[in-house]
């Protein structure tokens, strides 16, 4: 049964605890055979079966507390275009404007000792505005996660609040309770909470950054080529293929093209990574988001913005930030269940210092007169005031929102800057893999070599000819065959600016090689295998079997020309080796990984590609089915990554712990890898497993941060050192430090530093 893939956008996320509570909804709906929730983005990626429904998934969340709606693929790149523009500057500023006023409000409150700003009923009056403005969505939030049975961090912040306030009420109410008033903390908490979150969303921006550069790599509009071969500009959305474009110097592609007129420099490393411009001409298909540098271009439009290469590569990166690491897992895991640790720990302090704490320390108690505006957990009369004060304090100094950010801020800044890279991962379980990798195998053609064949050398045996003599008669002959060694030769002809010939006749002969008639020359001519010639009766002197056998060691295959019985000479086509592949191998190795080299190719050429590489005998093998490449990757030290290029490497790309498949190489051997290489660079690939390990090492920072920060302040705040030092953790400094824990995990994930 086929199954639908889902990204939704999820309002109203604050912490660990929400996220598990949205996964556990959707994993709860029938047909949902898998949800992963990102608490960075406020997305969450569903697999759906039948009979699932989406509108009753939306449903679901919403009933939850958390609106949700699809993300429609079609918009994504405009979306991303317009995230920074679309919000006003009052809906940019309001948190902070907000949150300063009420820090100023409670602070004058503090601060005065008589006069108007003394009189607790302003305070009052001051207190329930705030709760009942900008308080009122936190309080709302925390109710309704409370009443569903899923708490958040807007629940504990909600009841922390609410206690002091209420509490401060009764205070003014009923003076007999003995308790102390303190409605400036609700308003400076409020304050506090308001800050943190200002400054965490614009740090979560950030860590956005990478896609929205890659969104504005395509440009808004386009100049759409008329019949009269004037221009006219439309918008990019309404491309469709078949469109005819053109593109000015200095200006990027706006969909995926082919070239219809027009030769240029392409610069596409805002894609691939590739530093080194490539020459276009009729024919060449080019990438949405590449930079025209030198002439006019006509195109044609192959595929429209939403389904460009551009589109699909932040596609993969968005997919790759909802899918969750298993370490991601546990955090979320922990982070669900920690609201309800934290309301025990509330709970069990109330009880502690209400029922035997005062009895036990009764140095905490305080003499001070009520009606006076006091600080929570400072000027208690009674243990019950006391007890409140402290359990507020344990609500408010709380923040599973760490604990929820830690994994997901690492993996996103992560993913969206290897996307500059043209490093595709397709999830934070991908990178968790990668940073664990101990072998790398490599398949050999078109992986660490250039997958088709190139002229190298050649040996001219008749008198009066030269090497470009004897290039132009084999390439004439070959200008009729698709051959992949006929590709080679006529290359070379057109690279040195060659005339070829008319061939007439020609004859292609499987497995042995072609032979026709050259306009110039009066006798039938052949090019094939040196052996096939001797079988023709053509000589063949021992200068050109001693010259052919050294090449056929070196890994090259030598084609021999001949005109009638006349052998006229040589030529040795070998696949060559990737300039950055001994580079990206040395790498790899001072990063303490094993190497090797699977290949299906023949004996000598894979030793002397493993000569030129420094790998040993036994990092090789050679002559290996599909299915043999399976088998090897069971007998080296796991976890292991397989770097190929073909259609006979997608079994072994699906198999291995982690597949790496290059951008030069089959769709469908991409379609198998975990982690895609755009761009013909092998660099890349050690670029990319240091990248993960760096990423895994802010994930692991960012958990040890989030659990020792809750370690730490939760006991301060419970009152662990109040009776022997008196030190108390006031609730306005266990906001700070509650905003600042969140903070702190989406900063350091932005410390990030790609690989030199």
């Amino acid at each position: 049964m086929a199954s639908q893939a889902l990204l939704l956008d999820i309002e109203g996320m604050k912490c660990g605890g929400c996220v598990s509570a949205v996964e556990k909804r959707l994993r709860s709906q029938p047909g949902v055979t898998q949800a992963s929730v990102n608490l960075l983005s406020r997305s969450a990626w569903v697999e759906l079966e039948a009979p699932a429904s989406v509108a009753g998934v939306l449903e679901s969340l919403a009933a939850l507390g958390f609106p949700s709606q699809p993300r429609d693929p079609e918009d994504q790149l405009q979306r991303l275009r317009e995230q920074r523009n679309e919000l006003s500057w009052w809906s940019r500023w309001r948190q902070l404007i907000t949150a300063l006023l009420l820090l100023l409000v409670s602070s004058g409150g503090h601060l005065s000792n008589s006069g108007l700003l003394a009189d607790m009923r302003l305070h009052a009056l001051v207190a329930t505005v705030a709760l009942a403005g900008p308080g009122r969505p936190i309080l709302r939030k925390g109710w309704q996660g409370m009443r569903q049975g899923v708490p958040g961090m807007d629940s504990l912040v909600g009841l922390g609040v609410g206690s002091a306030y209420i509490t401060s009420l009764v205070a003014l109410i009923w003076p007999g309770v003995g308790w102390s008033c303190f409605f400036n903390e609700p308003v400076m908490l409020l304050g506090f909470v308001l800050l943190g979150r200002f400054i965490e969303d614009r740090a979560r921006r950030r860590t956005g950054a990478a896609l929205e550069a890659l969104a504005q790599l395509q440009p808004e509009t386009a100049l759409l080529l008329l019949g009269d071969g004037s221009t006219r500009s439309v918008r990019v959305g309404g491309l469709r293929p078949g469109d005819q474009l053109r593109v000015l110097p200095g200006d990027r592609l706006p969909v995926d093209v082919q070239v219809a007129a027009g030769v240029s420099a392409v610069d596409e490393s805002s894609l691939t990574g590739e530093p080194l411009p490539r020459d276009v001409s009729e024919g060449d298909e080019l990438a949405a988001g590449s930079l025209n540098l030198q002439a006019p271009l006509d195109l044609t439009v192959l595929r429209p913005g939403s389904e460009s290469a551009l589109a699909r590569v932040i596609a993969l990166v968005e997919q790759a930030q909802a899918r969750k690491a298993p370490i991601q897992a546990m955090a979320d895991r922990w982070a669900g269940r920690f609201t309800w640790i934290v309301l025990a720990i509330a709970l069990l302090t109330f009880a502690f210092w209400w029922l035997w704490g005062a009895a036990l320390f009764p140095q905490v108690l305080s003499g001070m007169a009520h009606g006076h505006h006091q600080s929570l957990g400072s000027g208690a009369e009674t243990p019950f005031a006391l007890a409140l004060q402290l359990a507020i304090a344990v609500l408010v100094v709380a923040c599973p929102c760490a604990l929820g950010l830690a994994t997901p801020t690492a993996i996103s800044v992560a993913t969206g800057r290897a996307a500059r890279l043209g490093l595709l991962f397709r999830g934070g379980d991908v990178l968790e893999t990668a940073a664990s990798v101990r072998t790398v195998l490599f398949d050999k053609t078109g992986t660490l070599t250039r997958g088709r064949p190139l002229l190298e050398e050649q040996l001219v045996l008749a008198a009066g000819l030269d090497q470009e003599r004897l290039l132009k008669l084999a390439a004439s002959l070959e200008q009729h065959t698709r051959h992949p060694l006929a590709w080679a030769l006529l290359q070379a002809a057109e690279t040195r600016g060659l005339q070829l010939l008319d061939c007439q006749a020609s004859t292609t002969y499987a497995g042995d090689g072609v032979e026709g008639e050259l306009s110039e020359l009066h006798q039938r001519c052949r090019l094939g295998r040196l052996g096939w010639l001797e079988q023709g009766a053509v000589v063949i002197p021992p200068e050109a079997s001693h010259w052919s056998e050294e090449q056929e060691r070196s890994g090259a295959t030598v084609l021999a020309l001949a005109h009638g019985q006349e052998l006229l000479g040589l030529l040795a086509v070998r696949d060559a080796l990737r300039p950055d592949a001994k580079e990206a191998l040395q790498e790899l190795t001072h990063q303490g990984l094993n190497l090797g080299v699977l290949s299906g190719d023949r004996e000598g050429p894979v030793r002397q590609l493993g000569l030129a590489l420094g790998l040993s005998e036994q990092q090789l093998a050679w002559g290996l089915r599909p299915e043999d490449k399976l088998q090897r990757l069971q007998g080296v030290e796991a976890p292991v990554a397989m770097v190929g290029d073909g259609l006979n490497d997608a079994p072994a790309l699906a198999a291995a712990d982690l597949g790496i498949a290059v951008g030069t190489g089959t769709q469908i051997a991409q379609d198998s890898a975990d982690l895609v290489v755009l761009g013909d660079r092998l660099e890349a690939v050690p670029k990319a497993l240091a990248l993960a390990r760096q990423a895994q090492a802010k994930v692991r920072q960012n958990l040890f941060w989030a659990f020792g920060y809750n370690l730490v302040v939760l006991p301060l705040a419970a009152g662990l050192l109040l009776p022997r030092f008196g030190v108390l953790l006031p609730p306005p400094l266990a906001a700070l430090l509650m905003a600042l824990s969140s903070i702190t995990v989406v900063c350091n994930a932005l410390l990030l530093r790609l690989p030199e």
